[in-house]
């Protein structure tokens, strides 16, 4: 019980997990709104630390009728992506890339999951994300968990705050692809943000 306690109390200080209430106007969402040409799917982002492999952050990018960002009590901004609580419309690739990049540093990897679905159940995962609102501070994991396990084909996901159990079930998923994002930013992504928002030139490729 003490390890359980002790292990919940770490989540509670984790950096990625910050919330914030924000809803952005109707006008804008629709603006946004992005159609991927690929075909529909959910991607499960884990951020997890190079030392340790404890997982520090859990997000949701879901491709259905649109692309959107389901990244629960986390950090990333961006003004071209209108936020509706923790659900960010408009990913196009651009952003897709943005978002990976904010998290990946010399201390932690983004490591994805991506699982083909039915336009519908895309969708369903959409709503769903809609309908949950703001996630409390720590409640990354939970939150994608309650909105994963609502779907078919992801009954075995797991309820957890715990962003690895979540991504070690989804890994197991049918069809689950993979890919690691490895960056050597530093821990202090101030300057990812600049140039994210376009406040100083981007370094040339």
């Amino acid at each position: 019980m003490r390890h359980l306690l002790a292990a919940l109390a770490a989540l509670f200080l984790l950096a990625g997990c910050g919330a914030d209430h924000v809803w952005a106007p109707d006008e804008a969402v629709a603006r946004a709104r992005y159609v991927s040409p690929d075909p529909p799917s959910i991607t499960l982002y884990t951020v997890v630390r190079k030392r340790g492999g404890e997982g520090a952050h859990s997000g949701l990018m879901i491709n259905g009728s649109q692309r959107v960002l389901f990244d629960p009590a986390g950090t990333w901004y961006h003004p071209a992506v209108p936020e509706r609580n923790d659900l960010h419309y408009g990913i196009t690739e651009q952003m897709r890339k943005f978002y990976i990049d904010y998290h990946a540093r010399e201390t932690y990897d983004v490591v994805e999951y991506t699982v083909p679905v039915s336009r519908e159940v895309a969708d369903m995962a959409i709503r769903r994300a809609e309908e949950y609102g703001a996630a409390n501070k720590a409640f990354c994991g939970r939150s994608v968990s309650y909105v994963l396990q609502g779907l078919p084909g992801f009954e075995t996901i797991p309820r957890s705050f715990f962003p690895n159990r979540i991504m070690n079930a989804f890994a197991a998923l049918p069809g689950a692809r993979m890919k690691v994002h490895v960056d050597g930013d530093p821990d202090n992504n101030s300057g990812v943000l600049l140039v994210q928002r376009g406040s100083v030139p981007a370094p040339a490729p």
